[in-house]
């Protein structure tokens, strides 16, 4: 008599636990939508920096994962309850290896979105997902591969802005690792601050580099010694990430940011990486210009909305006339009042 064959496991989704990081954390790596952004050290940083409590769900067959979705919910009384995946990430959303799985954890959201009460749930997808959501085409992305030599990625800049690369060469600019994220925040604080965006707290980039190590590094371009632009770059598999990053009022005339842009591609060229993702951008701002210049293309980027309490998509756009006098205050701001109180108002810009 034939051995009778034990069932198929079942399909579960459930909440992350602790001792699941390493397998989770695994998963998001091999699978080819994975990202930094999916990685699980992200509940922590953000309960720690920021309070916001994690809901990091994943879907198991037997011991076996087979997707998962990272969601935090962001509770804000200017912007409303939301849930995120992922908050003050670029990308984020469902990264599975079935279909069912997918589906599971989509299901699962949406349920925890409604028992949560939030306004809506958001899913920053890079690419295209078969949801038939609401979207907003508010950002775009800006990735490209990088060739093998540092002179080929050099003369790959487009020549206008290959010659503010070497205008800063020729100030004589000098970039180092740096052990701690203090000059960092002096530059990323005054530039947002002139943007008119409210700075993050010092510990949440504390948080970052304490929670992802090595993945997690710092480049301070300096100017005689003086420090005057920073930025912090996230690795992941082959790809560089520069993501928080700024310059000084004296960053400009030396042309510091083209400077450390090119540093931080130089090096990601000569340890051998592949890609380098300049994060998103709004459409029509500035720094969606900068990096047009740069020679990178924009391809949009697929964020879909669960509208739950809220019956109108979003608009958290600085082009929102809702913001655009706050905006405007906030540029004319002295520095240190701006460090102050711009945490306050940040932890709720996810």
């Amino acid at each position: 008599m034939n051995a009778m064959l034990a069932p198929a496991p079942q399909l579960e989704v459930r909440r992350r636990l602790p001792a699941d990081d390493a397998a989770w954390d695994q998963f998001a790596r091999a699978h080819p939508d994975g990202t930094f952004f999916h990685l699980s050290a992200w509940a922590g940083v953000i309960e720690r920096a920021f309070g916001h409590r994690s809901h990091y769900l994943l879907a198991r067959r037997g011991v076996s994962i087979e997707g998962v979705l990272p969601l935090v919910n962001v509770k804000s009384l200017l912007f409303g309850n939301a849930l995120i995946s992922i908050p003050f990430g670029v990308y984020g959303g469902v990264i599975a290896a079935s279909a069912a799985a997918s589906r599971a954890l989509i299901e699962a959201a949406c349920a925890l979105a409604r028992d949560l009460g939030v306004g809506y749930l958001e899913l920053r997808n890079r690419e295209p997902s078969d949801l038939d959501w609401p979207s907003r085409d508010l950002y775009a992305t800006f990735r490209k591969s990088l060739a093998p030599t540092e002179e080929a990625n050099l003369l790959a800049i487009p020549r206008k802005q290959r010659a503010m690369v070497r205008k800063g060469i020729e100030a004589g600019l000098t970039a180092e690792i740096d052990g701690g994220t203090e000059r960092l925040y002096a530059a990323y604080s005054e530039s947002v601050r002139n943007l008119g965006t409210p700075v993050f707290g010092q510990r949440y980039f504390r948080e970052l580099r304490r929670a992802f190590g090595d993945d997690c590094e710092v480049l301070t371009v300096l100017r005689q010694g003086e420090a005057v632009a920073s930025v912090m770059n996230f690795y992941f598999r082959d790809e560089v990430l520069p993501y928080y990053g700024g310059g000084t009022a004296a960053a400009r005339d030396c042309k510091a940011n083209d400077f450390m842009y090119w540093e931080v591609m130089r090096r990601a060229c000569s340890r051998g990486l592949r890609i380098f993702d300049y994060g998103r951008s709004k459409c029509d701002t500035g720094s969606f210009a900068f990096k047009e210049h740069w020679g990178f293309a924009p391809a949009p980027l697929h964020y879909q909305y669960y509208l739950v309490r809220t019956r109108e998509l979003p608009n958290v756009s600085p082009n929102n006339p809702k913001y655009r006098m706050l905006i405007r205050a906030w540029r004319h701001l002295p520095l240190p009042i701006s460090r102050a109180v711009g945490p306050l108002l940040a932890r709720s810009l996810g």
